[in-house]
């Protein structure tokens, strides 16, 4: 039987840690994502020799995260319209913070996505409108300073109201860039998400979200459509609050894994040298090298991207992939493609800018690297 690896940019093999119970069932879920995911291995291994590498190998299968990009992202011809590349909506933006909010929808833009909103604050819209017209803008959410006490419930509807009207649009929205920690704003939100859900929306969450679903994570559990994208601190908070216990570096991918199981199996992208990827059955890495300028507002890019991807990969495994592969989680696809992609797009500005590299150059280059994996033409 073939068995799949994985390659590292430089194509070296990587050796396997398979993370659950060494049951045969669960071997095969994680082969199967494996494979599923376009990487490539050269030798032929036995089930017991699986079964071994369960105990004895130490590192996490790295991803083919450029095949996974070419099968996911749909072809462009002339009988597409309008919406059927990708509907994304970005909660978040207030009075202190802009351009996390704008640097999410217009990277969704420019990897592919044919609309991108923003649904922020009044204070914050105007500022976000002048950033660029291609974003549709809508000013209704309130924070606390500019409501009154009585106002409150009667707002609360108001924006809920306006909100729902348009939720059920969109194939993926994204929480937290730019949303600040106001507590009625907070509030709001944790009823746009909890709408998204029974909407069956997915839901990547990110910045100040996570800050929200860290402190009510209800808001995520046994949600199967949520992803959290958290960084080293964001991370670590997750851990102390979830599991009690503080970041493992003898066995990240395992405490992972055991992170997103006690979650439900929400799926969470640990942001790091490498990016780990767990749904809690499974673990993958992308840790293809991006730049050494870590400019503000990366993590901004990757929440567009992984939104995008995700949308394109639900996509793909509801309508093309044969019904006997229809159990891949297409949000591990998003997250890895969203991974590269940041990665590649980094690395290209990089060459070009060198220490001056901003966010904005990053953004610039997405849509040249995504054309080097997977033309248009």
């Amino acid at each position: 039987m073939k068995i799949n690896g994985g390659f590292d940019v430089a194509g070296r093999i990587e050796k396997y840690m398979w993370l659950s119970s060494p049951s045969c069932a669960v071997l095969r879920r994680q082969l199967f994502l494996i494979r599923t995911l376009g990487a490539s291995y050269t030798s032929r291994t036995s089930y017991s020799q699986m079964e071994r590498a369960h105990c004895s190998s130490i590192s996490t299968p790295e991803a083919d995260a450029e095949g996974v990009i070419r099968r996911i992202t749909p072809v462009l011809d002339r009988t597409r319209y309008k919406g059927q590349a990708g509907r994304i909506a970005i909660i978040g933006g207030c009075r202190e913070y802009t351009g996390a909010p704008y640097f999410t929808a217009i990277s969704a833009l420019k990897i592919g996505a044919d609309l991108s909103h923003v649904f922020c604050t009044k204070d914050a819209a105007t500022v976000i409108k002048s950033y660029s017209p291609e974003l549709i803008v809508h000013p209704i959410l309130e924070e606390s300073y500019s409501i009154r006490e009585d106002e409150r419930e009667t707002v609360t509807y108001k924006i809920l109201t306006e909100i729902r009207k348009w939720l059920e649009r969109f194939d993926c929205i994204v929480v937290g860039p730019g949303l600040g920690r106001d507590p009625f704003l907070l509030n709001c939100v944790s009823d746009i998400m909890r709408h998204a859900r029974q909407l069956n929306i997915p839901t990547v969450i990110d910045a100040d979200g996570l800050f929200l679903v860290t402190n009510n994570i209800d808001l995520v559990k046994d949600n199967s459509l949520a992803v959290l994208t958290p960084n080293k601190m964001e991370y670590k908070r997750l851990l102390e609050k979830i599991l009690n216990s503080d970041v493992s570096e003898d066995n990240p991918s395992e405490q992972l894994r055991l992170l997103s199981q006690k979650i439900g199996g929400a799926t969470i992208l640990r942001k790091g040298k490498e990016d780990l990827i767990s749904d809690a059955e499974t673990v993958t890495k992308v840790s293809t090298f991006g730049s050494p300028r870590r400019c503000g507002g990366q993590g901004d890019i990757l929440s567009g991207s992984v939104a995008v991807f995700t949308s394109w990969a639900r996509n793909y495994v509801m309508s093309s992939m044969p019904s006997s592969e229809k159990s891949l989680n297409p949000l591990i696809l998003g997250c890895v493609a969203g991974s590269i992609l940041l990665r590649k797009a980094a690395t290209a500005a990089f060459a070009s800018k060198k220490r001056a590299t901003l966010t904005t150059d990053i953004i610039e280059f997405l849509g040249d690297s995504l054309e080097e994996i997977c033309p248009a033409d």
